[in-house]
């Protein structure tokens, strides 16, 4: 059984879901929705408040993705791209393999349902542009730019900077 809770963050109304072991979503809503808060999506939302105020750079949570076995693959990779940092849909899909499929890899990160956690707003377009982002590409340019804000020690040169 999942559960969920909606808490007000500096981007809007996010939802927290988990399985009792496990993170399962983190997902932006238009409105607030109501739900049991759990120990685990608490603990989730006090990481989440600390990262909008820049005093966090790297999530320590237990987490479930679902998906197949290519999504999982580039949201991994995801995890790999460092706190103030970005790299393109091209350079993900030549990290797992296939630098063929830039489109798929462009697919997956659209279907990630952790958001921020899972940092598929620091995968920009081959020239460094902001392209595609579910939640809107103000909302990507505001995480963009509040990891800008508070920068962190590069530490792979093969990432841009934004």
């Amino acid at each position: 059984m999942e559960n969920t809770y909606c808490y007000k963050t500096p981007i809007g109304y996010l939802t927290i879901g988990d399985n009792g072991s496990a993170i399962t979503k983190i997902q932006l809503e238009k409105t607030e929705n109501t739900g049991e808060e759990s120990a685990l999506a608490k603990k989730a939302h006090e990481q989440l408040s600390e990262y909008f105020q820049g005093k966090r750079r790297e999530f320590n949570l237990p987490l479930e993705m679902k998906g197949t076995e290519f999504q999982k693959k580039v949201w991994q990779e995801l995890l790999k791209i460092p706190y103030g940092s970005t790299c393109s849909y091209k350079d993900i899909a030549i990290r797992i393999g296939n630098e063929n499929a830039v489109r798929a890899v462009g697919g997956a990160n659209n279907k990630n349902a952790i958001m921020i956690v899972v940092p598929c707003h620091r995968v920009v377009g081959i020239s460094g542009a902001l392209t595609g982002y579910a939640c809107g590409l103000d909302i990507k340019k505001h995480l963009l730019d509040l990891e800008k804000k508070w920068p962190q020690e590069k530490t792979d040169i093969s990432l841009r900077e934004h």
